[in-house]
């Protein structure tokens, strides 16, 4: 709920769905999220700024009186841009880069989470419980010191989805 009201006053990140794939013998998270900047966010990308964003991750095996055992932890960074010459919106992934006209598009690219290979098939056993907990965040330390200043006492700025968690069928 805390996600959802953050949305409606400005900027935020609410994760609507994940689910997990299996795709030859690895597993692949697929995800919806729901993000919107505030215009200060907006204001910031056009004048340059770079937004990187991170995908957290993290499958686990639940224990009832001890930590739980974890089975896979895999981050994803994103970053967000503005070229002026060409006026047109960048997404990088990792070494794959896409352009968009408007940042509409691109965020409604930068909301698809697909295809991102989290763990092999061999690091789970059939018949057991296990959580995944997913989570994507503002990198704030990778803001211009200038930005990271209004960034510390803004609510525009803090933009961390919240803590998704479920228990996936992998054995289907």
């Amino acid at each position: 709920m805390v996600a959802n009201v953050a949305i409606a006053n400005g900027s935020g990140l609410n994760i609507e769905n994940a689910e997990l794939e299996l795709v030859e013998d690895s597993y692949v998270l697929n995800a919806d999220v729901e993000i919107k900047f505030s215009e200060e966010i907006e204001q910031a990308i056009v004048k340059g700024f770079v937004l990187n964003f991170i995908i957290e991750f993290q499958l686990v095996q639940p224990r009832k009186y001890w930590f739980d055992d974890e089975i896979a932890t895999v981050t994803r960074r994103i970053a967000l841009s503005y070229h002026p010459l060409s006026r047109q919106y960048l997404l990088t992934r990792g070494d794959q880069q896409k352009t968009f006209a408007s940042l509409d598009d691109a965020i409604d690219a930068l909301s698809d989470i697909s295809d991102f290979k989290v763990f092999q098939k061999s690091d789970v056993e059939k018949g057991v419980v296990y959580n995944a907990i997913l989570l994507m965040r503002l990198d704030q330390t990778k803001l211009p010191k200038a930005l990271q200043v209004d960034a510390i006492g803004s609510d525009d700025w803090k933009m961390t989805s919240q803590r998704f968690e479920w228990s996936p069928n992998l054995f289907k």
